[in-house]
């Protein structure tokens, strides 16, 4: 019987060498190895690709947000007990991260046909309190971020990207990472541009952030090494920023690959019983994830699986069921639920051949 994961990082990864192997024996063979010229190159490297000033690598995604809500705080923009507007869909992570920065995620209902953050749904959940809008690139689409900074304009607030799945997606003309005020990524292995362990990195064009941002990763250090307040220790890797390096150079032709497996679903899978992603045909989704829905989810996961296919449920864990999250659940969050209910992705990978996607096509059109 066929048998397609969902990801086989093993196959993903095969497409690099023997560029990966040389480049990781070139690290193990020098002795700079913490925040050495690996990471100075990943840093202007990416910057340059997200058409920014400044990418400070870290040692995640999570750390990167708990990095920004920390600088601003260290600059009095943002004191504990602060609202940050979040939607209430996003992977928990993503919560987290403000609750571990002792600050208030007011959860916020996605649009249902995108997915994510819905701009008409902010405004009423203003208060004087609101700080900022994390706005996240769901699934690899960006948000309506025109409406979501004039929103922002309007109430003086921080945008923050969490662009964590939205490598070399765009949004009139300009690139995640590069729409608001400071963005966090992932470079998680399963991200389009992924590592081969945690990895992170933060951009923004705001000198003094990036300065203090520096600092923070590397224990609150000052370039003449002096330490002037209790930071963290969480530098990007020498191993995974020469990996990233690499991997760099086939984001924009991998994300191209991604585009064409999508509109080959997009195009080819007619049943009625499924609702295909939203696409417009434009540049602001890289397919991070390919996300379908179904009033008849596990049924299909579970014809799936017997199929051979391999999908998973983005995510398992709603955050408006979650325990730890009921205290900040003050609303219906109707759109959230039925989301939750619905959704399913199906395998969409560079190792992903054209046999394996029409036969993933023909079983579930039978379905």
């Amino acid at each position: 019987m066929t048998n397609i994961n969902f990801i086989d990082i093993s196959k993903v990864n095969a497409l690099y060498e023997p560029q990966l192997s040389k480049a990781i024996s070139e690290v193990l063979k020098s002795n700079d190895i913490i925040l050495g010229k690996n990471v100075i190159a990943f840093e202007e490297n990416f910057a340059k690709y997200i058409g920014i000033k400044h990418c400070i690598g870290v040692g995640s995604g999570m750390d990167a947000l708990l990095f920004i809500f920390e600088a601003y705080k260290k600059l009095g923009q943002i004191k504990e007990g602060d609202e940050i507007i979040v939607p209430a869909n996003t992977y928990y992570g993503t919560i987290l991260s403000i609750l571990e920065s002792n600050l208030i995620p007011v959860l916020v209902e996605p649009n249902e046909r995108t997915f994510n953050i819905d701009p008409n749904k902010i405004k009423h959940k203003i208060t004087e309190k609101t700080k900022a809008i994390l706005a996240v690139h769901l699934y690899g689409q960006v948000s309506e971020m025109d409406k979501i900074l004039q929103i922002a304009q309007e109430n003086n607030l921080k945008v923050i990207e969490d662009a964590a799945q939205a490598h070399g997606s765009e949004f009139q003309g300009k690139k995640a990472g590069n729409l608001a005020d400071i963005a966090a990524f992932s470079f998680y292995p399963t991200k389009n541009l992924g590592a081969i362990g945690e990895a992170g990195a933060i951009t923004t064009n705001d000198d003094q952030l990036a300065e203090i941002i520096k600092k923070i990763r590397n224990y609150g250090k000052n370039s003449k090494g002096e330490i002037e307040f209790l930071g963290k220790n969480s530098r990007l890797d020498e191993i995974q920023a020469a990996i990233l390096n690499v991997k760099l150079k086939y984001l924009d032709i991998n994300n191209e690959k991604r585009k064409r497996i999508a509109n080959h679903y997009l195009k080819n899978i007619k049943n009625k019983k499924i609702i295909l992603p939203f696409y417009n045909d434009e540049k602001n989704h890289n397919w991070h994830l390919f996300v379908i829905k179904t009033e008849k989810r596990n049924e299909l996961k579970e014809y799936l699986a017997k199929n051979g296919i391999q999908t998973l449920i983005h995510y398992s864990q709603c955050p408006t069921r979650m325990k730890i999250f009921s205290k900040f659940v003050n609303d219906k969050y109707e759109i959230t639920e039925k989301i939750y209910n619905q959704i399913l992705s199906l395998p969409l990978n560079l190792a992903l051949s054209e046999r394996e996607q029409n036969y993933i096509i023909e079983i579930i059109n039978k379905f």
